[in-house]
């Protein structure tokens, strides 16, 4: 897996996290109870975080060549789509069946940080 990807990835991440914010604070506060509107942005703000995680992924991945580093980017990308991507969902269509769904991409999060985490461990030394 080249470092490249992970850095579009993270790029087209956190454009699409400005873009949902600027949504959510013009279009969605009037439309939305304060609730769904704070769930959407939580998925935001995770969003975000994990958009720049893959910059971090990218260039370890570009530097080090682990497989763990592709791993995690992978991760964080399961995340950004269950976690960020069910939230989402859920403020707008208020459908309550999708909720289960969070707490998968929570998961892919925290294995992607415990991976990377392994990968940097592994590394003999870091630059």
């Amino acid at each position: 897996m080249k470092s490249k990807t992970f850095f579009l990835l993270g790029s087209a991440g956190g454009l699409l996290a400005v873009v949902l914010g600027a949504f959510g604070a013009h279009s969605l506060k009037s439309q939305i109870s304060p609730e769904m509107l704070s769930a959407f942005e939580t998925g935001i703000r995770y969003q975000m975080y994990h958009s720049l995680a893959l910059f971090v992924v990218g260039y370890a991945l570009g530097i080090y060549a682990r497989r763990q580093f592709a791993i995690a980017g992978w991760l964080f990308v399961a995340g950004i789509v269950l976690f960020s991507g069910s939230l989402y969902a859920l403020a707008l269509t208020n459908m309550k069946w999708i909720g289960p769904v969070t707490p998968i991409g929570g998961l892919a999060f925290l294995a992607g940080w415990l991976v990377m985490g392994y990968g940097f461990w592994k590394v003999q030394s870091i630059t």
